[in-house]
């Protein structure tokens, strides 16, 4: 990392201690620090993949007691206890991931919390672990032979920690598999129809996440030289999530910004709070609720983004000017059989969203889908590229039955399909967010991109990415964030992350709404260009004259039926298609 506020960063942590500051300075830092290797692992899987985990403290909890019992029962080396630790929190975070990741919206809030609960009351009543009292007398880490037993020995070990997390996080977030878990948000038909294993993906996301909550336990027990099931409680859980969302759920050093936020103004509130109101309590708890609430109002991305804007910021991710090309499909001969749909049906309950639809996509061939508001067209693009099943019927891509296969394998057999309301990361720039259609195209995995051996991939793929952007002339746009560009420019990306898939079938759902004129033409010409290299495009279009001028063929739908199919000029004059769109001919 070359960031210049990465770099002073460093130099803070590195100096403070230096400075002789207070023993008490220390601890607090210390605990900074521990918290925040937690909340980075929240961010990752909450701001950035959009799943919301209330037991990250159960995790921590793992760390913590592997090493207590390990180190105090058996006197194994606390070097070796962290590798029991973070094997077991990988373990425990997937198999709960893979109960809880395949399934959607509550199911995975519920299970943690459910998870957070079970593993405080376990920790609380195992004889083993002390019970209540739990574990102490543990023994201090050793680094070189020397022991690390002051809060001072230890602040440089947990604040390296912290900086290789931040590091490794980074990495991750900037290659093939981040940019998958940051499509995780942008929601999962997107993502899939892009190739991506969304279920894998989140449970690696959630993996990650608690291994690294798990060496956060293995630096608190050795800190603390004690552990008991206090600090790994439900609340707790909910303090780390307050501390990801009130830094900046979306952004890595939000963690860091929430971590001291949280853990600074607790301290201050535990001996304020409690003379002010008289007695003993958790007053700090309402604080921070209020806190929150204040907070989502006014500014609902969290304090880093305001902190942020006051820093140069530099691209973390750029389009190299020369890289191996990626590989390419050889494209079938024109003329042959590629996309067959005979008699497929869609039914949801009693009604019927398609009634026994037949048509069929050849080689190097335009064909355009076209029919009023609501006669089923979207609902056939689903089903084609696996977002549906058919309820009867076939459908056949390349002789082959595609109709029970999932959107990514649709999508490794060479069909890409752009969306009627544009699915895209608006956060992201233009160029990842067209990187993600590439996605099945690498090889790169999470451990090479974690320490940043994926370089060759990457120069590859972003590459490829760039010379779609170029090639349907969002060029000069590629740093810009995906959200700052208009509507017609956002349909384009689509398209230029379609085609990073090297589809051998692009379906285009209304790619010409909200293009100006010029912009039309550009498309039609970008599109006569790609069945002059051979690749098939089926079309859904409301524009007749830019769909009249484009198709080879033409599919007219009504109310989930084909009435017409011909050529451009025929489907001008048929009878049934007038009728359908002007509401009948006069005599």
């Amino acid at each position: 990392m070359k960031n210049p506020l990465f770099i002073a960063f460093v130099a803070l942590v590195g100096l403070l201690p230096l400075a002789s500051p207070p023993e008490f300075w220390i601890t607090l830092a210390n605990y900074i620090g521990l918290y925040s290797i937690v909340a980075i692992g929240l961010v990752l899987l909450t701001g950035v993949g959009g799943m919301t985990s209330f037991g990250q403290a159960a995790f921590v909890g793992i760390g913590s007691y592997t090493t207590a019992y390990l180190t105090s029962a058996y006197g194994m080396d606390p070097w070796l206890t962290l590798l029991v630790g973070i094997a077991l929190s990988a373990l425990a975070a997937f198999i709960l991931g893979a109960i809880t990741m395949p399934l959607s919206g509550h199911y995975l809030p519920l299970g943690t919390i459910a998870w957070g609960l079970a593993l405080y009351y376990l920790f609380g009543n195992l004889e083993s672990l002390g019970k209540y009292d739990g574990i102490s007398g543990i023994e201090p880490i050793s680094l070189f032979g020397k022991p690390l037993a002051s809060g001072t020995q230890m602040y440089y070990l947990i604040w390296l920690i912290v900086v290789v997390v931040i590091v490794i996080s980074a990495n991750l977030l900037n290659s093939r598999p981040g940019r998958a878990i940051r499509a995780l948000k942008g929601g999962a038909v997107m993502a899939e129809s892009m190739g991506v294993n969304t279920a894998r993906m989140k449970t690696v996301v959630f993996v990650y996440a608690a291994v690294i909550a798990g060496i956060s336990g293995w630096l608190y027990a050795h800190l603390q030289r004690a552990v008991n099931p206090s600090p790994f409680s439900i609340n707790i859980g909910i303090e780390y999530l307050f501390m990801a969302v009130i830094g900046g759920a979306g952004y890595i050093w939000g963690a860091i910004v929430g971590a001291t936020v949280l853990t600074v103004l607790k301290d201050q509130l535990q001996g304020i709070l409690p003379a002010l109101f008289g007695g003993s309590g958790n007053y700090e708890m309402i604080v921070f609720g209020i806190l929150l609430v204040v907070l989502l109002q006014t500014a609902p991305d969290g304090i880093w983004p305001y902190i942020r804007k006051r820093f140069p910021q530099k691209r973390s991710v750029n389009a190299p000017d020369h890289a191996e090309a990626l590989a390419m499909r050889i494209k079938p001969k024109a003329g042959s059989d590629l996309l067959q749909v005979i008699e497929a049906r869609k039914q949801f309950g009693g009604l019927v969203a398609l009634n026994n639809l037949s048509f069929s996509v050849k080689a190097g061939e335009i064909v355009g889908l076209i029919g009023p508001n609501g006669a089923g067209k979207s609902t056939m693009f689903n089903l084609v590229t696996g977002v549906l099943p058919p309820t009867s019927g076939k459908i056949l891509f390349r002789n082959e039955p595609i109709g029970n296969l999932r959107s990514r394998q649709i999508a490794g057999l060479g069909v890409a399909r752009t969306f009627q309301h544009v699915k895209l990361l608006p956060t992201m720039t233009v160029l990842e967010n067209v990187a993600i259609g590439a996605h099945l195209r690498g090889q790169a995995g999470v451990a090479r991109s974690l320490v940043c051996a994926n370089r060759h991939d990457e120069a590859a793929l972003l590459h490829e990415a760039a010379r779609q952007l170029e090639r349907v002339g969002l060029g000069d746009c590629m740093y810009e964030e995906a959200g700052s560009l208009a509507l017609g420019q956002q349909r384009i990306l689509e398209i230029a992350r379609a085609l990073c898939c090297d589809p051998l079938l692009l379906l285009l759902d209304e790619p010409a709404a909200g293009l100006r004129y010029l912009e039309k033409q550009a498309l039609a010409a970008l599109l006569k260009k790609l069945k002059s290299e051979g690749m098939s495009v089926l079309i859904v279009e409301h524009d007749m004259d830019f769909v009249m001028n484009l198709t080879d063929r033409l599919v007219v739908m009504e109310f989930g039926t084909k009435i017409a199919e011909g050529l451009p000029a025929e489907i001008q004059q048929n009878p049934a298609v007038l009728e359908a769109y002007l509401g009948g001919i006069d005599e």
